[in-house]
């Protein structure tokens, strides 16, 4: 929860807005939207995290830092701060004063369901007033939903990226009891932002896979999205060793075999976990060392997972597959693909990029091995950056695009579109910049009705507010301070997902 009236975590712009607003207006509607994409291979967008926002923003901090606190000391901080920046002391005191008088937001927010992907220029959100007297409020939340919630839609948009891969796969390679969203493993932790943009990016995530090293992101979806991973598959977490502690041991005793051996029969007999393996010579590692203890290995009630973490993630995760098997050993799985002895399999615990995982599973299948032999890890570049390998026209040969993920990857922006006067009139309210050379930044014009349009969702706007009740995939979640309607994490992984998680 932030640490700050709500409303003052915006723009400073923003808390003049009130009084620049024509005063007839009694309702404002504004609508959240991808207006657009900067990925070539993707025209939709999953809409994830406002609940989280809502509980987190709209309920808990509005609650906690507005309503329930003195109002002399809001006041006292708002003209502070605003006078001391902007010089408008005194501005906004009677409508602030009459919002905390109120005791609730005066807001209505409709949404597509948590979880579905809709298509490019469809809103997602809209948001409008509830009182007559709040018009100004509508657009005042933008800036909190918009920062809140434009990387978290990205994540799970990355999650899903690397669902398709694995679903494609496992689906040629894997026998039907292997769970698919065990395949790959979220490291973005240490290199994200912030510890609560790790979290929140990590929970994302998660609507396509079980496995994170990200602890709070079990808690937030717990906190936010009603699970309990002491009863459901929230996610799970590995037991791993790392190179403090690898090369400490190997410091002490003079050598590596004996922590692993320590490892395999001390402390973890009776438990999976991986190994980082790389602290000084990998290959050594698996080529001489594992054969030595090839009869502790096979006793071990457990998966010893080999993990590299340094060369190129494809040529050591599938060579180690190689090498295990011909160490080990396995069996032919149904499909007719090999599967590793259960004692034994390989890891890479980041660096794995859509490109790299399709690739290694390719170099698998054709090999004649199950993908479910490999365990993959995505690190923080692939949950801010997608790489896109293309043919230079100049050269013919193929370089590395980068695509930076912001706000801007998919153009999300709030907008207002209709409003009402004291008399009813309909106000259809619009942007067109003539300088748009991107077409993307013309808005919506009036109410927008969304309605499914075969595997997606279209819109129709041009709408008064009464024209677009009917029929609308806009659904009402937060009304007047209450959470109308609440997703759990089984539905809005069944929405992304199809019912096939």
């Amino acid at each position: 929860m932030i640490q700050y009236d709500p409303l003052l975590c915006l723009d400073f712009y923003k808390t003049a807005h009130a009084e620049q607003y024509p005063q007839t207006l009694t309702r404002m509607v504004s609508y959240y939207t991808p207006r657009m994409s900067r990925l070539k291979d993707v025209d939709k967008v999953t809409m994830f995290g406002l609940q989280a926002f809502i509980k987190e923003y709209l309920i808990r901090a509005f609650d906690h830092w507005f309503f329930r606190k003195n109002w002399e000391d809001i006041l006292a901080t708002y003209k502070r701060v605003l006078n001391a920046t902007i010089h408008t002391d005194g501005i906004g005191e009677n409508r602030l004063k009459a919002l905390h008088n109120l005791g609730y937001l005066p807001i209505q927010i409709r949404a597509v369901p948590e979880g579905v992907r809709t298509n490019i220029k469809v809103p997602q959100i809209e948001i409008s007033n509830t009182h007559p007297d709040f018009v100004w409020l509508v657009n005042s939340i933008e800036t909190m939903l918009s920062c809140s919630m434009w990387h978290t839609q990205v994540s799970a948009e990355v999650g899903y990226r690397y669902r398709q891969i694995v679903n494609k796969y496992a689906a040629l390679t894997c026998d039907d009891d292997v769970v698919w969203a065990k395949l790959l493993g979220d490291f973005s932790m240490r290199g994200q932002e912030s510890v609560e943009s790790a979290t929140k990016s990590s929970a994302a995530f998660c609507l396509s896979f079980l496995n994170t090293a990200t602890v709070p992101a079990i808690l937030w979806l717990e906190d936010n999205y009603g699970c309990d991973c002491t009863k459901d598959p929230v996610a799970f977490g590995a037991l791993s060793t790392e190179h403090s502690v690898m090369c400490s041991n190997a410091a002490v005793d003079g050598d590596e075999i004996t922590h692993v051996r320590r490892l395999l029969t001390e402390i973890y007999p009776h438990q999976n976990f991986s190994m980082v393996s790389d602290s000084y010579d990998y290959w050594n590692l698996v080529e001489h060392i594992l054969p030595m203890l090839k009869d502790e290995i096979l006793a071990h009630d457990g998966c010893l997972a080999i993990r590299g973490d340094s060369g190129n993630p494809v040529e050591v995760v599938t060579e180690t597959v190689f090498k295990l098997w011909d160490i080990f050993g396995g069996s032919i799985n149904s499909k007719g693909y090999k599967v590793l002895n259960p004692h034994v399999k390989a890891l890479y615990g980041d660096s794995i990029t859509p490109q790299r995982c399709e690739l290694i599973y390719k170099i698998l299948e054709r090999n004649g091995f199950a993908i479910n032999n490999v365990s993959l890890g995505v690190g923080s570049f692939s949950m801010q950056c997608l790489e896109e390998w293309k043919k230079n026209d100049d050269t013919g040969l193929d370089e590395v695009v980068y695509h930076p993920y912001t706000r801007d990857t998919f153009g999300i922006a709030v907008k207002a579109t209709y409003a009402e006067d004291t008399e009813g009139k309909p106000i259809m309210i619009f942007k067109n910049p003539k300088t748009d050379n991107g077409h993307f930044k013309k808005s919506k014009r009036g109410c927008c009705r969304v309605f499914r349009d075969g595997d997606g969702y279209a819109y129709e706007d041009g709408l008064t507010w009464a024209e677009a009740q009917d029929g609308n995939e806009l659904q009402t979640v937060f009304k007047d301070g209450i959470v109308t309607k609440f997703y759990t994490l089984h539905d809005v992984r069944r929405n992304l997902h199809g019912g096939a998680f």
